[in-house]
């Protein structure tokens, strides 16, 4: 196989980690931040010529011609999405979460074309969806691609997709440390000191790229609000209550729609212009609902700005974010709009559109907060203060509410309105929403989908994979000890020798006592007059410590060790408590990891054979090639394969590939197929002597 030239040059060179990574990172924000600009302007001109041309052509259509543009562009994107990269379907974050979890941070790069192309067909044309999920996929696909360019290992191509998606935030609404936030908070979860320096340095390279083209001022302009009274302070806290309800109602909506979509037997490339049709319809009905009146054909065509002339439930809906934020607004038509925002969405991504969700949810809490300051302020003026501050904390509110990430939905509203006075707020608002949402409904708008799909996402990783390994597969089963009565002299020994951080203590009769640490060593030597020979190890010893049973998963040892961030747990037997069997580690929580990723991977493999091999004429075949062979050389086109017989997976050096016409096998090379039972036999001595199957 030919060596990748980047590759090749990187091995060659070996620059310094840090300085690479820094390089890469700053790269990947510029470009995420250029795709960024371009994405918005692409936007902004289909709306523009989509809607100025059905108003052109068809005059007499009237208010019907917003349901025609929305069919009109769901007809475009949705062979792109069907046909060319399935991933662009939907809001694209929770894909980025499952690369992250299931393969490494590995996107495809096709993803980054057909998202960009498919959600400005959708966004432009009304679509109900925001231009931030997008552009996080798009940059979060150019890191990915750009580490695997490079053959980086796998925990620095997730760094460079975390900074990819740091980027696209920043450069979408101009929020840099929003940008950061939302990386660590929804996407690592955990993140080392360099990998977050690096994610900085992309989020800022893209909010300056995209300050350049966009101008740097805040994505609303927002009068300056402040609590007129610490009073005030329970209406906001009953706006996170409700918050959390609207948000966890947005949630059950979408993932319904999308269920209702992906079960229905219609073609998946006309399912967006069923579900246009059904929003162009909602938009229509809201029009003539609220009597609202929007610019004439003559008027498009003098180049009026039309993202303000489109049914509110169309698109991010950023224009009337900001007249809420002003309170320049109505308060049954903010109340409505409460709920036809999440089912104006739901219909564009349920039906498999392309969008984010991040700016309908900060749309439906500016609704909200708006909504439930007008009645504030009606009950009490003095105390509540002006509705656009609601509205303001509302967007924070409802964000956090979906997203599970409140200090994400703080940093975003507070970077988006340049406005501190309201901090208090976004903070008892944003937490409050979102651990009600998380008692009301375990998984957020990003990991409900993952879920349908048998991945489990907390902490970065797929808690599934940690149900699936037990802790006696992975633990040490002859851990070093100590005994009790031994001293500090002889335990201080032991970590010298050793270098470990922790032994579990035995009593007399071996059986288990407690558990030592070098921190409780540490701290019985920094003590003054301390003997190390008369210092019994009992003396600093943790007595009674938790246990772990070896039959159990290991995500019961971590939920063991987070409260108090332990290191290690004594593994006993449940026969009785006092029997040392082993001793787990965070080191072998690790390890289960990668044993539980590879154990699923060959589940769900073996799973498909079984499936496949339940008709009774075909089956699978696996066998390794030899220099003497007579495919050796040849590419798969050469052989002239039956049409019965797939040439399904092909291993070489433990990497698995899918081959294709071009493909040219070399010796060492472990071959599957799968077809005909009669013709799998004859296949493979095709491939072993050359000789053709007689069909």
């Amino acid at each position: 196989m030919k060596r990748n030239p980047f590759g090749a040059l990187l091995d060659k060179t070996t620059p310094p980690e840090g300085l690479l990574l820094l390089v890469l990172s700053v790269i990947i924000g510029g470009s995420t931040g250029l795709a960024a600009v371009a994405f918005i302007n692409l936007i902004a001109i289909i709306q523009n010529r989509s809607y100025t041309t059905v108003q052109l052509l068809f005059p007499h259509l009237g208010l019907w011609s917003y349901a025609l543009v929305p069919i009109g562009g769901a007809l475009i994107a949705g062979p792109i999405i069907a046909w060319f990269a399935r991933e662009a379907k939907g809001h694209g974050v929770p894909e980025v979460m499952q690369a992250l979890v299931m393969r490494g941070g590995r996107i495809r790069p096709r993803v980054a074309i057909a998202k960009i192309v498919a959600s400005a067909l959708c966004i432009g044309t009304g679509g109900s969806a925001g231009r931030e999920g997008p552009i996080v996929q798009v940059g979060s696909t150019l890191g990915s691609a750009l580490g695997q360019i490079l053959h980086l290992s796998d925990d620095r191509i997730k760094n460079l997709v975390a900074c990819g998606a740091a980027a696209g935030i920043a450069a979408t609404f101009n929020a840099p440390i929003a940008g950061v936030a939302f990386a660590i908070e929804v996407l690592m979860c955990e993140l080392q000191v360099r990998a977050f320096g690096n994610v900085v340095i992309a989020a800022v390279s893209a909010a300056v790229v995209s300050q350049i083209y966009l101008g740097d001022r805040p994505a609303f302009t927002v009068p300056s609000y402040s609590m007129e009274s610490p009073v005030s302070i329970l209406f906001y806290l009953l706006l996170g209550l409700v918050a959390a309800l609207v948000g966890v109602g947005f949630i059950r909506m979408l993932s319904w729609f999308e269920d209702v979509f992906d079960n229905w037997k219609f073609p998946l490339s006309l399912k967006p212009a069923v579900g246009a049709l059904l929003l162009g319809l909602l938009g229509v009905c809201y029009l003539q609902f609220t009597n609202t009146r929007f610019s004439s054909s003559t008027e498009f065509q003098l180049g009026m700005p039309l993202i303000e002339n489109i049914p509110h439930v169309y698109g991010p809906g950023f224009t009337f974010i900001e007249q809420a934020l002003h309170g320049s607004t109505n308060l049954w038509i903010l109340a409505i709009l409460v709920i036809l925002k999440p089912l104006a969405t739901s219909l564009t991504l349920g039906s498999g559109n392309s969008g984010g969700v991040f700016a309908p949810s900060l749309f439906i809490g500016a609704m909200l907060g708006g909504a439930m300051g007008e009645l504030f302020a009606a009950w009490n003026p003095v105390l509540a203060g002006h509705p656009g501050a609601y509205a303001l904390v509302g967007m924070a509110a409802v964000f956090s509410a979906c997203a599970r990430a409140p200090l994400t939905a703080m940093l975003i509203v507070f970077e988006m309105s340049n406005d501190y006075a309201l901090i208090l707020p976004l903070m008892l608002t944003a937490v409050t929403a979102s651990y009600l949402a998380q008692y009301l409904h375990p998984e957020s708008i990003y990991t409900v989908k993952l879920v349908k799909r048998g991945i489990r996402f907390d902490q970065g990783r797929d808690k599934d994979i940690m149900q699936g390994v037990q802790v006696g597969e992975v633990m040490h089963k002859e851990p070093l000890t100590i005994y009790k009565k031994q001293t500090l002299a002889e335990l201080y020994q032991k970590f010298q020798e050793t270098n470990l951080l922790g032994f579990p203590v035995l009593d007399d009769d071996g059986t288990l006592w407690g558990i030592v640490t070098l921190q409780d060593l540490e701290k019985a030597m920094s003590q003054e007059g301390v003997k190390l020979r008369s210092v019994k190890v009992a003396d600093l010893s943790t007595v009674d410590p938790l246990t772990v049973f070896p039959d159990e998963p290991i995500w019961t040892a971590i939920q063991k060790m987070a409260p108090r961030d332990l290191a290690r747990l004594p593994v006993v037997s449940r026969t009785s408590d006092k029997k040392l069997l082993g001793l787990v580690s965070r080191s072998d929580i690790l390890r289960a990891y990668d044993v539980g990723i590879v154990r699923k991977q060959r589940g769900q493999l073996l799973e498909k054979r079984i499936t496949l091999r339940q008709e009774q004429h075909n089956d699978f075949i696996e066998f390794r090639l030899r220099a003497e062979h007579y495919a050796v050389g040849k590419r798969m086109r050469e052989l002239e394969l039956s049409k019965f017989i797939n040439v399904v997976s092909l291993d070489r050096e433990g990497v698995l590939h899918i081959p294709r016409g071009g493909t040219c096998f070399d010796s060492g090379d472990i071959i599957t197929l799968f077809g005909r039972k009669t013709f799998l036999e004859l296949t493979r001595e095709r491939f072993f002597t050359g000789e053709k199957e007689k069909i």
